[in-house]
C-alpha cells in the first residue's frame, strides 16, 4: 500500500512540474569593451527598432507535440536600445535628436531553435542585426550575424538558454559598437 501510494504522489509531483512550464525568458544583455572612435563629441541620431516578424525567441520543437514558444520577459527593442545608446555614447558620441548624422540598429533575427528530445537536446540560437547610418551626403548599411549552438543531456533549463543567448548578444553588440567602417562613416 506505501509503494502504491508513494508512485501516486511521485506521478502528481512530477506531472505538477511539468505542466508548469514557464512562459518567458529573462534576458538581461551587458554592455562589452567599448573603444573610444571619436575626440569631438560628434553628435548622432539614434534608433533602435525590431524588423522581426516573430515577437518570440525560443522556440521549443517537442513533435509530435506543437512547439512551445517563449517570448521574452522584458521586449528586446528596450534592452538593446538601452545597450546601444550607452555603447555609442561609451564610443565618444553624444545623442542628439536633431543631429544631422543618423543611426538605426535593427534587430532582424533573434531566435533559439530547440529540438528536445527524451534523452537530449540540441539549441541553435541566430541573431541578426543591421545598422543602417545616413548623413547629409551618404548612407552606410552593414548587417550583423552571430550563432549559438548548445547540446545537452534531457530538457535545457531556462538559466542555460538564457546564458547562451546573452552572450551571444553581447559578442554582436559589442562587434558592432566597435566597427571600424561604421565610426569611419560617422566621424566624415
Amino acid at each position: 500500500m506505501k509503494k502504491i501510494i508513494l508512485t501516486v504522489l511521485s506521478i502528481l509531483l512530477l506531472s505538477a512540474c511539468a505542466s508548469n512550464e514557464p512562459t518567458h525568458i529573462a534576458l538581461n544583455p551587458t554592455l562589452g569593451a567599448v573603444s573610444l572612435h571619436t575626440n569631438n563629441d560628434t553628435a548622432i541620431s539614434f534608433e533602435m527598432v525590431d524588423t522581426r516578424s516573430k515577437n518570440f525567441i525560443v522556440q521549443f520543437d517537442q513533435a509530435p507535440k506543437p512547439p512551445r514558444l517563449v517570448s521574452a520577459s522584458e521586449p528586446v527593442r528596450v534592452q538593446l536600445d538601452a545597450l546601444f545608446r550607452a555603447g555609442m555614447r561609451k564610443a565618444g558620441y553624444v545623442i542628439d535628436p536633431a543631429a544631422s548624422k543618423q543611426v538605426q540598429f535593427q534587430l532582424e533575427y533573434l531566435l533559439t531553435d530547440v529540438t528536445d528530445n527524451t534523452m537530449n537536446y540540441e539549441a541553435k540560437t541566430r541573431l541578426v542585426i543591421n545598422v543602417k547610418a545616413t548623413n547629409l551626403r551618404q548612407e552606410f548599411t552593414k548587417s550583423f550575424s552571430g550563432n549559438g549552438y548548445l547540446k545537452g543531456a534531457f530538457s535545457p533549463d531556462f538559466a542555460t538558454l538564457e546564458l547562451d543567448i546573452n552572450k551571444l548578444i553581447d559578442k554582436l553588440t559589442t562587434e558592432i559598437l566597435n566597427d571600424d567602417e561604421l565610426h569611419q562613416f560617422l566621424n566624415n
